[in-house]
């Protein structure tokens, strides 16, 4: 008689590469735990955490507070990029926290269970060349991670303080997981990186020179996969050779997140973003010549320093490249980043204030471009019954029909809105 599993409860907070994560720990405990979505059932209770924005660094204490009260018999462990940062002051903070795990560190779930208060949080930790089992929840698509970590120094960000210097993981060993993603029947890929497009530059171990261009052409021969995308590409790092790449080879989902951040040049500088407003323009020109393209983008209003002449420069990129998504935040400072300290503050009314102009003014775009849908036809990967996403990353709707799940099929869009296509399959 087999002995019976304990019961694992995993909440995520933050980014795709933290749903990874959290997918990467499940496998590493699938042995001893099996997942529950009921905190009270749970043996073992983990919060994968996000530190990018201030708020879910605060959710993070009032919900482990909050799960503690339902759940006081339960081992309790915080991982991510809050657990990198933080480190030993969460166990301070909330003592009953049985264990603390970086985000650099995921492949030490056990070690961080069976030694107590563990704090592992060890931002050079190399896992490029570990091999996770994989425990995906969607059979027709998954994420790849390509490489770890961030070099990049921009101001407002904490990402290269709790996921360390960037490596890349070997080639072969993406390509042989994804070959094997495909022999279970899986259609589409994402790859995964804080900058994917600057893929190649350090390996841990000797290696073929390589550079994104290469990998996204050798994922594309692989059978099966019939759709590729990937996140986030640097803008500085969007070079002609990359763009021609994903304008020209069939696999490559034809959706783009480009995050610009900010419009204004001064504004890039002391974010030193690496790139200016008249860099980002272009490539974006480049990138509508492609039919149907679509593009997202990161925005922080209410940077320091930033006035109303550097807040309109944003608007004016907004009005330029016209985004199918935007996501827009008001500047949040985090600890360890060099624009924490900055003293040129601005004031948060006025910070809120823009955000809801520059969301105002991508509603209005967004009404256009919703219009502009009616009558297209797109290939759409059914991913459930009656609902998929477009090659240019639309939610499309359309008749159920269970036979088709996993299929990539033809709609014909007949309404639409903000956020959602509906349509019939031809």
């Amino acid at each position: 008689m087999k002995n019976k599993k304990l019961k694992l409860f995993i909440e995520t907070f933050g980014c795709q590469m933290n749903v990874k994560d959290t997918e990467h720990i499940i496998g590493e405990l699938e042995d001893l735990y099996e997942t529950t979505q009921n905190p009270q059932k749970a043996d073992l209770i983990i919060l994968n955490t996000c530190s990018v924005r201030e708020k879910p660094v605060n959710k993070l204490f009032s919900e482990l507070g909050a799960l503690r009260k339902i759940n006081p018999d339960a081992k309790f462990g915080v991982c991510g990029c809050t657990a990198s940062h933080m480190k030993e002051e969460i166990i301070k903070k909330a003592p009953f926290v049985d264990f603390v795990l970086g985000a650099r560190n995921v492949s030490r779930i056990k070690e961080a269970i069976n030694q107590k208060k563990a704090v592992i949080t060890d931002i050079d930790y190399d896992e490029t060349t570990y091999v996770f089992k994989n425990t995906r929840k969607n059979p027709y698509k998954d994420f790849v991670n390509i490489m770890l970590g961030c070099d990049k120094k921009c101001t407002f960000c904490i990402v290269p303080k709790t996921r360390g210097k960037e490596i890349s993981i070997p080639m072969d060993l993406i390509l042989k997981q994804i070959e094997k993603l495909s022999n279970e029947g899986v259609k589409e890929i994402t790859l995964l990186g804080q900058n994917v497009n600057n893929y190649g530059k350090r390996f841990s171990l000797p290696h073929p020179k390589v550079d994104f261009t290469d990998l996204l052409k050798e994922v594309s021969k692989i059978e099966g996969i019939e759709r590729i995308r990937f996140t986030s590409p640097h803008p500085l790092h969007a070079d002609d050779k990359f763009l021609d790449e994903f304008a020209n080879n069939p696999k490559i989902c034809k959706h783009i997140h480009f995050p610009l951040q900010s419009g204004s040049n001064e504004i890039l500088k002391a974010m030193k973003r690496g790139y200016t407003k008249e860099w980002f323009l272009n490539r974006c020109k480049i990138i509508r010549q492609i039919p149907n393209v679509a593009i997202s983008t990161d925005i922080i209003v209410g940077f320091p320093g930033e006035s109303e002449k550097d807040f309109n420069e944003t608007l004016d990129v907004i009005e330029k490249v016209k985004f199918e998504q935007i996501f827009s935040f008001v500047y949040s400072p985090r600890p360890l980043t060099e624009a924490a300290n900055f003293t040129n503050k601005v004031q948060k009314e006025i910070a809120k204030k823009r955000l809801h102009k520059l969301q105002k003014l991508h509603g209005e775009i967004l009404d256009e471009i919703s219009e502009k849908q009616i009558g297209k036809i797109y290939k759409v990967l059914v991913e459930e019954a009656g609902i998929g996403k477009s090659d240019n990353f639309f939610t499309v709707k359309f008749d159920e029909n269970e036979k088709i799940l996993g299929k990539i099929v033809n709609v014909k869009i007949l309404e639409a809105n903000k956020h959602t296509l509906k349509g019939k399959i031809v």
